[in-house]
């Protein structure tokens, strides 16, 4: 399992994801789930994935071996001309790969897909985000869902949906989601640090501010703390319960 968030901030994008594979308790793995092309001053996308890794894998290779040679090897998400384009080009690719494993793979009950989220900005054009089914349809985030989660969502999400605002600062919104993945790891042992942070600001067409996070990060360790305790305070601030009421 896995998570990866991305919002949409008045001021641009911004993306986190853990980097734990898990096939049984004995086989635990770190890969990155986070993968950026750019172009600076004409564009930039960053692509998020969860659910199987062989198809992911394959998905992203696929696209990154596109714009190599684009050319010879089309389409490729350095000449999409919208972001919308490029989500229309990585859905295809995907529901393609999906295909292609079940026929060619061994019969079995595995699972096949894989979800992503596809987030940057072209020149002329404000940055976009969108979320990507396995069957390859997408959707794209508005003012009403302004930011995506995939993989393991439900601890997470919570503090997003109560603290999340447009007009939060990069710094104000890497601390929310510091606190959505510090619930996720305490709620969950498939979510695993270290975690990848990408910030892309409008208008920069280019990723403007990137981080690995390790287990021994100061702030990260500060804001689980500080978070756990704050919890404590809060719970305890509450109105005790009474029977006779």
């Amino acid at each position: 399992m896995t998570y990866c968030v991305a919002m949409r901030l008045d001021a641009g994008l911004i993306f986190m994801s853990d980097t734990r594979t898990n096939a049984g308790v004995d086989n635990i793995s770190r890969f990155r789930k986070m993968f950026t092309w750019e172009e600076p001053g004409e564009r930039v996308i960053t692509v998020l994935t969860a659910g199987n890794l062989a198809t992911s894998q394959a998905v992203i290779s696929l696209l990154d071996e596109r714009t190599k040679a684009p050319q010879e090897r089309r389409p490729s998400l350095l000449e999409a001309p919208t972001m919308f384009q490029v989500a229309n080009i990585i859905g295809d690719t995907l529901k393609e790969v999906i295909k292609t494993q079940k026929m060619t793979g061994p019969e079995s009950e595995a699972d096949y897909g894989a979800t992503m989220i596809v987030g940057g900005q072209i020149a002329g054009i404000e940055p976009r985000l969108f979320m990507i089914y396995p069957e390859g349809n997408f959707i794209e985030a508005s003012e009403e869902t302004p930011f995506f989660q995939i993989g393991e969502t439900k601890y997470g999400r919570p503090i997003l949906l109560r603290a999340y605002d447009s007009g939060m600062s990069f710094e104000e919104a890497i601390k929310l989601l510091y606190v959505s993945f510090d619930s996720t790891l305490k709620a969950n042992l498939s979510v695993g640090m270290p975690l990848d942070l990408q910030v892309v600001e409008e208008g920069a067409f280019q990723v403007t501010h990137r981080r690995r996070v390790e287990e021994d990060d100061p702030y990260f360790q500060t804001v689980s703390s500080s978070w756990g305790d704050a919890l404590k305070l809060a719970f305890k601030s509450l109105p005790d319960f009474s029977f006779t009421d």
